[in-house]
């Protein structure tokens, strides 16, 4: 099935089983605007569940994406990224290049950020496909959702036996950045880093106390006993 033809019955799917009361139901959870057909999970399981059954290729999803990515339309990223995760016994560095330039089309909420942070992302470093280090220019990138999800991917990778300290450390540009979302993703890593390993997660949380943005330390202390995280709270003056 070639990408013209995937691109057609995705959006002809997502007119035909829209629902407005279901975007309005969402929209609250995105401040920088929710454009969406309004498909409700079920609706949108079946959907992905179609599509797979065509038998979609990797190479056919690369080439769907960035005009489906750029539309705009929630969904259509969504199915993107969910009809990606599903192929990843097949990436490789070219497939990470390709992801990279999405974000100048797309990639402008949360949601689709951590989809890509949990499902796809860490894959590649996982696999050996790229190194993390390959990161590190997201992590100074106009998009702040690929900002974020340079902290986020290094949940599953924590999870998955790395280390911790060399995963804090690598953070540490990012303790500075001046967006919320990025904030949010970083004190939800950290929050991690500290469940799994205390020693290397404390004098980290405690160097930067008292000058990074208080969500990170907002996130990062969820976990922690009222004691625990009094040892984090910022210094007065």
């Amino acid at each position: 099935m070639a990408a013209a033809e995937i691109i057609k019955k995705i959006r002809q799917y997502c007119k035909a089983h829209g629902n407005a009361a279901q975007v309005k139901k969402y929209q609250r959870f995105f401040k920088e605007g929710y454009d969406a057909y309004g498909l409700d999970l079920a609706t949108y399981d079946s959907g992905l569940k179609m599509i797979m059954d065509d038998g979609i290729t990797l190479k056919v999803i690369l080439e769907a994406a960035p005009d489906l990515i750029k539309s705009g339309k929630y969904e259509e990223t969504s199915f993107v990224l969910s009809l990606l995760k599903r192929r990843n016994s097949e990436f490789s560095a070219k497939t990470f290049k390709e992801i990279e330039k999405w974000f100048k089309i797309g990639i402008i909420n949360w949601a689709h950020a951590d989809m890509l942070a949990g499902d796809i992302v860490p894959v590649f470093i996982q696999k050996g496909i790229v190194p993390l280090d390959a990161l590190k220019s997201w992590q100074k990138s106009e998009n702040k959702f690929q900002r974020r999800i340079s902290a986020v991917s290094l949940i599953k990778l924590l999870k998955g036996g790395k280390d911790a300290a060399m995963l804090i450390k690598f953070v540490e540009p990012l303790m500075t950045d001046s967006a919320r979302e990025v904030h949010q993703g970083v004190g939800w890593f950290l929050r991690e880093a500290w469940v799994i390993d205390k020693k290397k997660t404390e004098p980290f949380l405690l160097k930067w106390k008292n000058t990074a943005p208080r969500l990170i330390y907002q996130y990062a202390t969820e976990k922690m006993t009222p004691l625990e995280k009094q040892k984090f709270r910022k210094e007065k003056k």
